[in-house]
């Protein structure tokens, strides 16, 4: 072996102990969801109250992507074809569309406020053409 080789192969030991102990560094290391950024919809599950009609939108679930388990009620049941959850920015969305004879369409698009504890926005009823403002309350058990 000759000098120039044992240099070689000297920074060859070098490099692989380097890139050994950057691999078990970095192997070792976490990554940490950032959970703030997760939606959390827990606050929405509840019965919620229509006072000036006495409607209910009893929503039962909220998956982590922001798909619902809802009921409504007029005060029979209406065939709830599409509940969503969602955020824009620090609000919290509800949609719903209601699917049923005498709600051919007719939707919520509601915003949570936190500070009240209600659910407000705007109901479009198709049949009439016309989009009202409405808050719901929750219901006490």
């Amino acid at each position: 072996m000759t000098w120039g080789a044992g240099i070689r192969s000297g920074i060859s030991v070098v490099l692989v102990a380097m890139i050994a102990s950057s691999v078990g560094f970095f192997g070792g290391c976490k990554v940490r969801s950032n959970e703030s950024n997760t939606p959390s919809y827990s606050k929405l599950i509840g019965k919620w109250l229509r006072p000036d009609g006495g409607y209910v939108l009893d929503i039962k679930s909220v998956d982590v992507a922001g798909v619902m388990i809802a009921a409504y009620f007029n005060p029979n049941p209406i065939h709830v074809a599409k509940a969503q959850a969602s955020r824009d920015n620090t609000d919290t969305k509800v949609f719903i569309e209601l699917r049923d004879v005498n709600y051919p369409g007719a939707t919520y698009t509601l915003t949570y406020q936190a500070e009240l504890d209600q659910l407000v926005g705007l109901y479009y009823q198709p049949i009439a053409g016309q989009t009202y403002e409405i808050a719901f309350v929750r219901e006490k058990p």
